[in-house]
């Protein structure tokens, strides 16, 4: 079992990005394609210092000895360019705050009539290769690693508008997603918090492939990889508590990542259109061709875990459980979806607190910091 470590890779905002509320963004150019339009002046609201997020007193959530996590969107909009993955087509994608209650909504502006797409299992078009959601005609494709960041950060309630039918790619993973939620800022709202608590295991099992939920007291994640590929081979890892803090630094960074052998044929069948090595680990015969190497020896398996935690997001709300999955993909991560929302008497859904009776204030500040 191999214990969660830092990736070595210096972000945008620098190496700690948690105590600075006030800065000036400049936009993060990621590559030729790729770019990120920020506030010029923004009051940050890191999500790991309850203290410092806006729009709500700490001490109104507190009652009965426990703190109520209360609802989040960003607190300003903001937006990024680059091409989609599959696709090659360029888009524009902005992030907008959105009302308590509202969910995470895809709008495509680029059709005579904007179409909203909620981002629900029920909404879900294809899996090959990504994750699509779709309503009527009208498909967005590639959701799942800003949905991970959103999901990573703990972000409720946005509206996403997207001029395409695909989200750029930007470099392949989610930190960019992330650095725009940073730019963006964050707004604590009113309405509590709803998460979902797993109270039995489920289990789906597609020969070699598995995965499994099972209760827990916090969102955990164990999961495996096997490839014969010998960069790869079998990774797994195991990370407790997935809190925004640990998914900034130990996942968001973990890019896509393909082989070279299926290049031709991917493009015949209308994918990796957009690939290149700014926004893709490819790998040849034998090693990774990237010049730069990889962000971390198991950049794969975290890169899982990353499309993990964006295909969950399609629940509608967080999980308190611990994901077991052995050889995962979008398919069995969707099938783990359905496979609870057909069994509503596996979970319960209430509001999301923590335990706060007989603490200081400082001691319940850092109760709620998660």
């Amino acid at each position: 079992m191999t214990r969660s470590s830092r990736i070595p890779i210096r972000f945008p905002w620098g190496t700690d990005p948690v105590r600075s509320t006030r800065r000036t963004v400049k936009p993060l150019r990621l590559n030729e394609k790729s770019k990120i339009q920020a506030p010029a002046d923004v009051r940050h609201a890191p999500c790991l210092d309850p203290v410092e997020i806006r729009g709500l007193p700490l001490a109104l959530r507190i009652a009965r000895g426990g703190i109520v996590l209360v609802q989040r969107t960003i607190a300003e909009k903001v937006s990024c360019t680059g091409v989609g993955l599959h696709t090659g087509a360029p888009a524009q994608l902005t992030l907008h705050p959105a009302r308590a209650n509202t969910g995470i909504v895809f709008v495509r502006t680029d059709r005579g009539d904007a179409v909203e797409i909620p981002a629900r299992s029920s909404e879900v078009a294809s899996t090959a290769l990504a994750t699509t959601l779709g309503r009527g005609d009208a498909t967005v494709a590639t959701v799942e690693h800003l949905l991970a960041a959103l999901y990573g950060l703990r972000i409720d309630n946005v509206r996403i508008e997207i001029d395409g039918p695909e989200l750029p790619v930007m470099d392949g993973s989610s930190a960019p997603f992330v650095y725009l939620i940073r730019t963006a800022g964050i707004y604590a709202q009113r309405e509590a918090r709803q998460v979902m608590r797993v109270r039995r295991k489920l289990e789906v099992v597609d020969g070699d492939r598995r995965i499994s939920i099972e209760p827990a007291r916090e969102f955990r994640v164990t999961y495996a990889v096997d490839f014969e590929h010998p960069a790869i081979r079998r990774q797994e890892l195991a990370i407790g508590r997935l809190t925004p803090e640990r998914f900034e630094r130990d996942i968001s960074a973990a890019r896509t990542f393909g082989f070279l052998h299926e290049v031709d044929g991917l493009w015949e069948a209308g994918f990796a259109r957009g690939g290149s090595l700014e926004n893709t680990v490819v790998l040849d015969e034998s090693k990774v061709v990237n010049a730069e190497g990889l962000r971390c020896p198991d950049e794969f398996v975290r890169h899982k875990i990353l499309d993990l935690c964006g295909d969950l997001a399609l629940l509608g709300v967080s999980v308190q459980g611990h994901v077991r999955a052995e050889r995962g993909g979008h398919a069995m991560h969707q099938r783990l979806v359905s496979e609870i929302l057909a069994n509503p008497d596996a979970w319960t859904v209430g509001a999301a607190s923590r335990q706060g009776r007989g603490m200081s204030l400082a001691r319940l500040a850092g109760a709620v910091r998660y």
